[in-house]
């Protein structure tokens, strides 16, 4: 099998597993469980000066506001929103009672979503950092959310295996359908097609859905254990992340695995907890095994 995509930069200093990260263009943020949130230079790999620690190990990042703030939801369901620019922390909220699992912004409608292990999501409003609602659905960690292209519609992967989707004006709850009955961990929408889903769960398939009729096109088991992310580089290819150690590129034309990417091929030790987009070339992943890594494109494509 051929190696489309070589690692190309390790991020190693973090002392526990790191969760989620995200990235401004020039920086790449990372939350770990040693408890810090820090900020990598993308070229040299290493660690400039930007650093936050908590009492409680943060689960979820997200920079918004054209990257000019940032969130971050900790393991105990504290939320932390911090203005980049001033250099200060701006609001403090303990409105979530449980783990902060993903945190989205809808820049249409001046939202950031923040989502927890108890099945809430709760909406806040970007200019003002104030609760505007909060959703109780019942259905276990919300792991994952994405908005489609326009932002009227708000995915939601549920721990319950259900899909649900809300529209973004009035929060109204406008979809659901199962999924992946032992829990939905991780979707994308297609590139080129938002007609179509394609999903991963806890019994390590990935499914591809018609969004208007509800049906299952193709399921394939892809990997060992639970599908934590996917990310769809072009229209051609997608990148899927797992606890099983693994990174799998795929042509999305023939849902078939064109590289594998685990330990010995420069992946990771332990569980590949999510994966960012760099560039067109480039993608990202932090992993159970305290590092970040990125993969740049080996001209194979």
């Amino acid at each position: 099998m051929l190696d489309y995509f070589i690692k190309s930069q390790d991020f190693i200093g973090h002392s526990g597993q790191v969760f989620s990260i995200d990235f401004d263009g020039k920086y790449i943020y990372s939350a770990s469980a040693d408890k810090f949130v820090t900020r990598w230079d993308l070229p040299s790999g290493t660690q400039d000066n930007f650093a936050i620690r908590f009492e409680k190990s943060p689960y979820a990042i997200r920079l918004f506001s054209n990257n000019s703030k940032l969130a971050v939801g900790l393991e105990n369901g504290d939320l932390h929103f911090f203005d980049l620019i001033e250099k200060k922390e701006s609001k403090f909220y303990q409105q979530h009672k449980s783990a902060i699992f993903f945190l989205l912004e809808n820049r249409s409608k001046s939202h950031l979503y923040s989502s927890d292990a108890e099945g809430n999501l709760a909406v806040w409003n970007t200019e003002t950092l104030k609760l505007e609602v909060i959703l109780p659905f019942a259905c276990g960690k919300i792991r994952r959310m994405l908005l489609n292209s326009n932002e009227s519609k708000l995915y939601l992967a549920c721990q319950d295996g259900i899909l649900r989707v809300v529209e973004t004006t009035y929060l109204n709850l406008i979809e659901e359908f199962s999924c992946h009955p032992n829990g939905l961990t991780a979707f994308a929408l297609v590139s080129g097609n938002e007609n179509q889903l394609l999903t991963g769960g806890k019994d390590a398939h990935l499914k591809l859905w018609d969004l208007e009729t509800k049906t299952c096109l193709t399921s394939i088991p892809s990997h060992n254990y639970v599908i934590y992310d996917i990310l769809f580089l072009d229209s051609k290819h997608f990148v899927t992340v797992s606890r099983d150690k693994s990174i799998k590129v795929w042509d999305s034309d023939h849902f078939t695995v064109i590289q594998k990417i685990d330990i010995k091929r420069g992946g990771h030790k332990h569980s590949v907890n999510s994966i960012i987009k760099i560039s067109d070339l480039s993608f990202a992943t932090c992993s159970d095994d305290k590092t970040i890594r990125l993969f740049s494109e080996s001209n194979l494509l």
